[in-house]
């Protein structure tokens, strides 16, 4: 879905991933094991992690006991995944375009993916590749902006991030697609890092990954600048950033 970008800008961002693949894996947040539940369940599942990138998904996924295959469009961050966690099987392909075959899933999950999704054309393969009974879930995790100085982190970030992220329309949309009825269970991480890890994960986002090298340092520095000057981050080594995580089970009729 492209938002506020333009059909060109929001192709450059959706494919722009395997540039900084390493990094997103170091320092980008996993999710919390009661998010995996509630789109899953307790029961163990065969399950399609699709847009699994470094597989920060897929690795909560095998923690909750289920067996996966992880597919990315970006080979780059596929290696990543295929290194970190060599349990899970991982294939090059996208959501429109699902390289498995028909009834061979009992779940599909995205996270901090699905805004990147025809919804048309993903459903329809999420039909095909789910079992009856099957479901989807989608998750993303989002800074949490209560605390004050991640809210201002997102005021600095608030022009560049413009259809960037995800919110519930993206879901909507799929659902209708699909069709399917929707639940939503809310929870929350919380990374300690320190300031440059901080601002080192901003890099990963897709709106910083396609500036040019002169934009992105000038861009990142600012961040710097506002973390150094920041009397909530002022001189501090390591810092808590708070997300909140929004998982939606898509359960289709």
């Amino acid at each position: 879905m492209t938002g506020s970008l333009d059909p060109a800008a929001w192709q450059a961002r959706r494919t722009s991933f395997g540039s900084v693949a390493a990094d997103y894996a170091a320092l980008r947040p996993g999710y919390p094991a009661d998010a995996v539940g509630h789109l899953l369940g307790a029961r163990p599942r065969r399950v399609l992690d699709l847009g699994a990138g470094t597989g920060l998904l897929t690795e909560a996924l095998l923690a909750a006991g289920h067996r996966v295959v992880a597919v990315d469009p970006a080979p780059p961050m596929l290696a990543q995944l295929r290194s970190r966690l060599p349990r899970a099987a991982a294939a090059t392909g996208a959501a429109e375009a699902i390289p498995l075959a028909g009834a061979s899933v009992d779940a599909v999950v995205a996270g901090q993916a699905a805004h990147w999704f025809d919804p048309a054309r993903a459903a329809a393969e999420l039909r095909r590749v789910l079992r009856p009974a099957g479901v989807v879930g989608l998750v993303w995790n989002s800074r949490d902006e209560r605390v004050a100085w991640v809210r201002a982190l997102g005021e600095a970030l608030a022009a560049e991030a413009r259809g960037h992220e995800a919110d519930r329309t993206v879901v909507d949309a799929i659902a209708r697609a699909l069709p399917a009825r929707v639940t939503h269970a809310r929870s929350s991480v919380v990374q300690r890092v320190t300031p440059e890890q901080v601002v080192g994960g901003i890099g990963t986002r897709s709106y910083v990954a396609t500036m040019d090298d002169a934009a992105r340092t000038a861009f990142l520095d600012g961040l710097r600048d506002l973390l150094a000057r920041h009397p909530d981050t002022r001189g501090r080594a390591e810092l808590e950033l708070p997300y909140r995580t929004d998982a939606y089970r898509l359960d289709p009729r």
